[in-house]
């Protein structure tokens, strides 16, 4: 399987995104160091298509014009990993669930710490909305891209959402 990295300048810092030939299987705010870095997004193979759709989409969601991402994604994570990524999809732009709620939603309530744990392991941070996931007293909790990062996300998606 062949993949690729893209180093994508935003006004939140640089996003590596990793690509295979099936989908994305990351995008964090460090480099992945295994993966080549392209110097291109000219390719036609089927990973640099994707890391070019991943692109566009997170420009759209930057600017505003995007609430959600419609990408092929490769990424691996146990049962429990993915049952809890699979939720964070369903979080609505612009708002905000606690880890609590994630658990009650997956109807494993006790299963608070693990939710963390799995919200912190997201390999496709931004487009897996895991900075969507606060406290139950509403702190920020933690984001692999830093809290500052986290806040500035919250942040722009509360002032391109409808009143």
């Amino acid at each position: 399987m062949t993949q690729s990295q893209w180093n994508m300048k935003t006004n939140f810092g640089s996003i590596f995104l990793v690509a295979s030939d099936k989908g994305l299987q990351s995008a964090y705010f460090q480099q992945k160091s295994s993966v080549p870095l392209l110097k291109s997004l000219d390719g036609k193979e089927p990973q640099v298509q994707i890391l070019k759709q991943a692109v566009n989409q997170l420009e759209e969601y930057f600017s505003g014009q995007r609430t959600s991402f419609d990408l092929p994604l490769d990424t691996k994570g146990t049962d429990f990993q993915r049952q809890v990524w699979g939720e964070l999809l369903k979080i609505p732009y612009g708002q905000t669930y606690s880890y609590q709620e994630i658990a009650k939603r997956i109807r494993n309530e006790k299963a608070v710490r693990a939710v963390g744990a799995a919200n912190g392991r997201n390999p496709v941070s931004i487009i897996v909305p895991c900075h969507r996931v606060v406290n139950s007293g509403g702190g920020l909790g933690g984001y692999s891209g830093g809290l500052d990062i986290k806040a500035k996300l919250l942040d722009l998606e509360k002032a391109h959402v409808s009143p």
